[in-house]
């Protein structure tokens, strides 16, 4: 089956981990590309390089070796008098070296992809330059990844969010979307890692072609005060009225971890997400998927629960046959 995961962040790699042995999937990571923070962000605005870090982190997680990989690839330079260059990690300075030389981001991963032996693509969304945009509920607005999560931990609702300029998708991974099995929404941060792809033009047209479910991997817990009371549902919502498109599917946490834990979450106003009032047509797959101290999906389990899925949907259907 050939499955797209859809996000970025910290969340993406780890769905692509939990997958990747399964032989029966065939992975592709449609990344967000407008990370604007640390390493990513200097070297957009020193080199003028699209942010390499979340394409990075989702080929590591597809490598053949990433213990050994990340630890290579993630250690950063030295600070060297003199020297632009220090302070950034290893790969993400291969990735935007690569990408100079060939004047080509697909071309840049592909060599990165070779190089680490991925089991899987990893697709930029764009290769065009933006920025994430939030307007609150109290009027304001604000530019930029960080200062959009800063915003809304701060406790300003988000009312809307846009990217600036507009951007298109790249055709050839418009094309790589249509011919998806299926498409996986998440893990990840609501606004900042998965809203920003689906704005980008023609994703919702490619993601019209795709067959199969479109599932949504709801996050364990809200991000902050400007989400209380933010639920998988609303997630559902606003993801329908940006793609035009149905989600067919909500994978959901059914059980906390200790009291502790969740007393630590709240401190920063963090609490578990609620599923809230789903549409009728969305299929709600329930798990103990928080099995740690720290809001991290199992991964085990959480491809256990995609496999479920995917098997029951796509394949049943050769059965019936």
């Amino acid at each position: 089956m050939n499955v797209g995961c859809f996000g970025g962040g910290t969340g993406l790699p780890s769905l692509l981990g939990g997958l990747k042995n399964n032989p029966w999937l065939s992975l592709n990571a449609v990344v967000t590309m407008f990370d604007s923070g640390g390493s990513s962000g200097q070297l957009r605005d020193e080199l003028g390089v699209l942010p390499p870090g979340d394409i990075l982190k989702c080929a590591l997680a597809l490598s053949r070796k990433p213990r050994e990989a990340r630890r290579v690839l993630l250690a950063r330079l030295p600070t060297l008098e003199h020297a632009r260059l220090g302070g950034h990690t290893g790969g993400n300075l291969l990735l935007s070296m690569m990408q100079s030389y060939s004047g080509d981001f697909l071309d840049a991963i592909d060599g990165l992809r070779a190089l680490l032996g991925c089991r899987g693509r990893v697709w930029p969304v764009t290769v065009q330059h933006a920025s994430i945009c939030a307007q609150y509920s109290d009027g304001s607005s604000t530019r930029g990844e960080i200062e959009v999560d800063a915003g809304q931990s701060s406790g300003r609702l988000v009312q809307k969010v846009w990217l600036a300029p507009q951007v298109s998708i790249h055709p050839v991974v418009a094309q790589a979307i249509t011919e998806f099995d299926a498409a996986i929404i998440g893990p990840g941060s609501f606004y900042t890692s998965l809203m920003p792809i689906f704005l980008v033009d023609g994703v919702a047209g490619a993601l019209a072609g795709v067959k199969g479910p479109v599932i949504l991997i709801a996050n364990l817990l809200t991000e902050g005060r400007g989400m209380a009371g933010f639920t998988a549902a609303d997630a559902v919502a606003r993801i329908e009225e940006t793609v035009c498109r149905k989600v067919d599917v909500v994978i959901t946490n059914v059980k906390g971890p200790s009291k502790e834990a969740l007393a630590r979450y709240a401190v920063e106003h963090k609490e578990p997400l609620v599923p809230g009032k789903l549409p009728a047509h969305c299929e709600v797959v329930g798990g103990e998927f928080w099995t740690g101290e720290i809001a991290r999906h199992n991964r085990p389990r959480l491809a256990y629960a995609i496999w479920s899925v995917l098997s029951r949907r796509l394949l049943g259907h050769h059965n019936d046959k």
